[in-house]
């Protein structure tokens, strides 16, 4: 069943075209992999589907609704965006991993907290540090552990890793696939093509605004 669907999507800024009837679905429980050359419109499509962006032509459907007849709260709770550069909210790790629990009027879950920072292979000691003293890679998994404490049903990456070493890139891989296993439905952006064949069951490329190929890589991850 498509959970995420793009009909004929183009984009235009300031006369300039950037993305061209494009055209595809996501399957619920799918993980998804874009690959192409920079400035190919990859990240512009995340952007589109998080509705951070609207479209100048075609329809993005959520659920086969219009995504923009959902109220922006509820619809980036369910669909979740992580971008390349981490950014966490006011002054500690606590306090971000709490925002999402205060803005639901809920009470903080200290046991999701821990399973995910156990499957992210974070330290539970690094709640009680400043945001300042995190190193690239915690900021990375921090971001990640805050987008899924209430699991959305997409969680759209736009090339979370790329800044980060083999075994930061490691744990962050393997926290998300397990999270995949689980139902989460995922659609990333990323440089590097050998991530994109271990985490895309479809591979999508896109070239100069259009999608150039779309490629089945796995049945299963």
């Amino acid at each position: 069943m498509s959970v995420l669907r793009f009909e004929q999507i183009s984009l235009e800024i300031h006369d300039r075209q950037i993305l061209r009837d494009i055209s595809f679905s996501v399957n619920q429980g799918e993980s998804i992999t874009i690959i192409g050359p920079s400035g190919s419109g990859k990240s512009t499509i995340l952007k589109l589907a998080s509705s951070l962006l609207s479209p100048t032509g075609g329809t993005i459907y959520f659920h086969d609704r219009p995504i923009e007849s959902y109220a922006p709260t509820e619809y980036r709770q369910r669909v979740a965006y992580c971008f390349q550069q981490p950014y966490l909210f006011g002054q500690t790790v606590r306090g971000n991993l709490a925002f999402p629990f205060t803005m639901r009027g809920r009470s903080v879950d200290e046991a999701r907290i821990k399973e995910l920072f156990d499957l992210f292979h974070m330290d539970l000691q690094l709640l009680e540090k400043s945001n300042t003293e995190l190193s690239g890679g915690e900021m990375q998994r921090i971001c990640l552990i805050r987008s899924v404490l209430f699991a959305p049903e997409v969680l759209l990456l736009d090339e979370v890793t790329s800044a980060l070493d083999t075994e930061n890139t490691e744990w962050v891989e393997q926290g998300l696939m397990q999270l995949h296993k689980e139902g989460l439905t995922l659609l990333q952006v990323t440089h590097n093509l050998d991530q994109s064949l271990r985490m895309g069951q479809r591979r999508i490329t896109v070239k100069e605004g259009r999608i150039a190929d779309c490629e089945v890589l796995h049945g299963e991850l």
